[in-house]
């Protein structure tokens, strides 16, 4: 038992510590997104304590274009997992303590950080602690690990990789659903009782409602929401004025790809997007590189939007890296951002002007851009020149450039990319029943075992849970902002509501989604 290797990287010769035997320590290489370079490497496990069943795992991270000011910040949501059979099947690690900084983890040397742990103890936020901009490089970053919580013993071997996932924080306060409807605005947007345009989602009480779109509930014609108080009936449900994180950008070919290659056999089989009922093929197919040989994936454009994931497949992403989905209501916030009103038929840019990328400068291995001037979302179907050429989705951030404003880059009100085109957003719908029932529960990074539904998400709250099988449906879930698909830049608008609440378990080529975490309040 002398090395253990995660398949892409190097792993690192064994060390034998007092608390676990034999720990193996890997060297983990996390490719989020190229766009902004995260990294992090160096994994060891120190300071042991046998007394409460802990020990520490320090690593590495940088990782480019970071910020905080007085509006909003980023941040890496940071996770452990864990093995006891050489890295055949991987667990959650649950962390010692929660709150800010807690005892026993440290922000490492080099930046100026803080560490925020929810009280589910699933991972950790790591982020600036002031304000400032640019590349954070930390060395010594510390988590703590309760092995014992987790059910290990002194005697038990295991060793761990360390996983981030860039994100960004959006504040609490009011904001606007909605902008109009018709020509000049958005189909089927959400409206105020009386028919004003748009409604605003405050700490009050509001009936919202939309025009009567064939896929929303006929028997929820008005919903009362309030902000600080869920939708009638659940005051849980994220109605988008309370403080969230949401990733900054789309679910990558590279995060698919380590997620499908850590969780078990069974569960690959039905996470399979390769099979027939996805791609059909190990080939690229509409741009998407992901393959499976030998029960393993692969992708040769690790950051790349990824498509072909139905609302199961992202559901267990989410519940495997302890996040939850969004709601359509956090969707609108997230990209437009608190406001006096909103504009009709604004993109998630904050104007009414999209420009569709049609060509790829530079080789696609994640330094890319799109070639023709003013180009800032992928829409139209196009066929692209350049690059790999073909039809599908570009690589997450393509626009953003160091110079870029907010509309030249495509991005959202407070920093988050591709909210328009590119991979359709899987949002929880405010038009059905069942995804007003959603509490918001996060992941807890276990997924469904049961026999013919492993690798199911298995929260209860969530669109598509069924007892026993866990999200094995799609009730409740919707798409949001359109697609590389999408012939026109109509589906694309914030407001866009024509397939809010459409039902569908199928692995569409253009489909794909983000996931988001409440905010902890530390």
């Amino acid at each position: 038992m002398g090395r253990l290797s995660n398949g892409r990287n190097k792993g690192l010769e064994k060390t034998s510590i007092s608390i676990l035997t034999a720990v193996f320590l890997v060297f983990i290489f996390c490719r989020v997104c190229s766009a902004n370079n995260l990294n992090i490497g160096n994994v060891k496990i120190e300071d042991p304590d046998s007394a409460s069943g802990t020990v520490a795992v320090d690593f590495d991270m940088s990782w480019e274009n970071s910020w905080r000011n007085s509006v909003n910040h980023d941040a890496v949501w940071v996770f452990v997992k864990y093995t006891r059979d050489m890295g055949l099947t991987w667990e959650h690690a649950t962390l010692e303590q929660s709150g800010g900084d807690p005892t026993g983890t440290s922000p490492g040397l080099g930046a100026t950080l803080e560490i925020v742990v929810p009280e589910d103890r699933k991972g950790g936020f790591f982020r600036r602690s002031s304000t400032g901009s640019g590349k954070i490089e930390t060395v010594g970053a510390r988590l703590r690990w309760n092995w014992r919580e987790d059910g290990l013993s002194p005697e038990d071997e295991a060793g761990v990789r360390v996983i981030g996932i860039e994100m960004v924080y959006v504040p609490a306060g009011a904001f606007y659903a909605g902008d109009g409807d018709g020509s000049s605005a958005s189909t089927y947007s959400f409206k105020g009782e009386g028919g004003i345009l748009p409604v605003e989602i405050s700490a009050g009480s509001v009936m919202i409602s939309s025009l009567p779109s064939p896929n929303d509930d006929i028997d929820a014609s008005a919903v009362q929401v309030s902000g600080t108080g869920g939708v009638e009936g659940n005051e849980n449900f994220p109605a988008g004025y309370g403080a969230f994180y949401a990733m900054k950008y789309e679910i990558t070919e590279g995060q698919w790809v380590d997620f499908f290659n850590m969780i078990p056999s069974a569960a690959k089989d039905n996470r399979d997007i390769t099979g027939p009922g996805g791609k059909n093929s190990n080939g690229t197919v509409n741009r998407n590189t992901v393959s499976r040989n030998m029960g393993l994936a692969a992708t040769s454009r690790p950051d790349r939007s990824c498509g072909y994931l139905s609302w199961q497949d992202i559901a267990a992403y989410f519940d495997w890296a302890a996040l939850r989905p969004m709601t359509e209501l956090e969707f609108e916030k997230a990209a437009r951002g608190a406001g006096s009103s909103a504009a009709k038929g604004e993109y998630a840019w904050g104007s009414g002007q999209a420009e569709a990328a049609t060509t790829i400068s530079g080789f696609e291995g994640g330094s890319e851009i799109a070639g023709n001037e003013g180009a800032n979302v992928c829409f139209g179907n196009k066929t692209f020149t350049g690059g790999d050429a073909g039809q599908g989705p570009l690589r997450a951030g393509i626009f953003a450039t160091s110079r870029s404003t907010r509309e030249n880059a495509g991005a959202g009100y407070y920093g988050m990319m591709e909210l328009s085109g590119n991979v359709w957003e899987r949002t929880v719908s405010l038009g059905r029943a069942e995804g007003r029932a959603f509490q918001g529960t996060h992941g807890d990074g276990v997924l469904a075992a049961e026999e013919g539904y492993e690798g199911n998400a298995t929260n209860e709250d969530w669109p598509g849970y069924m007892p026993g099988e866990g999200v094995s449906g799609a009730a409740g879930s919707g798409f949001r902002a359109g697609s590389w698909m999408e012939a026109g830049a109509e589906g694309l608008r914030i407001s866009d509501r024509s397939r809010a609440s459409t039902t569908s378990t199928a692995r569409l080529p253009d489909a794909g989604g983000r996931g988001a975490r409440t905010d902890p309040g530390f």
